[in-house]
């Protein structure tokens, strides 16, 4: 197998709103809020008309993405024994995604994130994680990651303290890790484990500009080639309209971004540029290419609702 994903295995449940909505309930905008408490969730929602179910977690849509370009993956992810993990776990075997996880009862629902789209395409995510967030290394195949050539994870696992075993065991049985670091507020609660891991266990490391900005404490751009220079890993980082970037070790390639697109939501752009990188970046492309691969993916993905093309 090319490459298996572990992650929250989360149902994304879309709704438009509007700049007062995000502001009326505290949210900060384009980030995403954990929320721990079933019933505030589903009295959040009540409030909101749905426009789109889909199985989700931002792992689970790179692994979908690398499906759809057609190479061999798996996913690892926790769900429940209930209506929405069946939805999920269809959802994936129906983009011919190898699932690695037998469902069965749990305390909890499966995880389910709310992602709200404002009128400037901007998502803001909040997040029941539900079992998703309750993963373990029971849960984690070590066959399945031995037998990968790469292993991608996301730092939403480290959202909370089970999930943390299952991080390490599949690091330490991998042939080669990749991370996304998934968002700021994650990156800043979890600083000095993400450095660790960046410089210490990973091979690639995928990252937006604030992410990357916020591990290092950079003060601008150049602290951030400087850092990468000295790790001598892959990093890949997107810019927003700036491009992306690959910097490993003196070897730095950039690409812009496409233009003219008509920009509906932005859900998944960071998750769908990452199935494309690594696409090319296991069909052996150039970095170059590898990068173009990447932006051709999130430019399809922000042009409709939802994050699967």
């Amino acid at each position: 197998m090319k490459i298996l994903g572990i992650g929250n295995a989360i149902v994304d449940v879309i709704c438009k709103v509007d700049e007062e909505f995000i502001k009326k309930n505290n949210l900060t905008k384009s980030t995403m809020k954990l929320i721990f408490d079933q019933n505030e969730f589903k009295q959040f929602l009540s409030n909101l008309k749905i426009e789109k179910t889909v199985s989700g977690g931002s792992i689970a849509n790179s692994i979908v993405g690398l499906s759809q370009l057609g190479n061999e993956v798996g996913f690892i992810g926790k769900i429940n024994d209930d209506d929405l993990g069946e939805k999920y776990e269809e959802g994936l075997k129906k983009e011919r995604v190898k699932y690695f996880y037998s469902k069965k009862k749990e305390e909890l629902p499966t995880g389910t994130c709310l992602i709200l789209v404002t009128p400037d395409s901007e998502r803001t995510m909040c997040t029941f994680l539900g079992t998703a967030g309750k993963i373990s290394e029971k849960d984690v195949d070590t066959g399945a990651i031995k037998k990968s050539e790469i292993i991608f994870l996301e730092g939403y696992l480290w959202d909370e303290g089970d999930p943390k075993k299952a991080f390490d065991k599949a690091i330490s049985n991998a042939n080669k890790v990749a991370m996304s670091l998934s968002d700021k507020f994650c990156v800043d609660r979890h600083k000095p484990h993400f450095l660790e891991l960046v410089k210490n266990k990973l091979d690639i490391t995928f990252a937006n500009e604030q992410e990357i900005m916020s591990l290092i404490d950079a003060k601008n751009f150049n602290d951030v080639i400087n850092f990468a220079k000295e790790l001598k890993k892959l990093l890949v980082i997107t810019r927003g309209e700036k491009g992306a970037v690959s910097i490993n070790g003196n070897e730095i390639t950039e690409c812009g971004v496409q233009k003219n697109l008509q920009i509906i939501d932005l859900t998944g752009a960071g998750d769908l540029f990452a199935a494309g990188y690594l696409h090319g970046h296991i069909n052996n492309k150039s970095q170059k290419e590898c990068l173009k691969e990447g932006t051709k993916m999130s430019a399809k993905i922000i042009q409709q609702i939802g994050a699967r093309i």
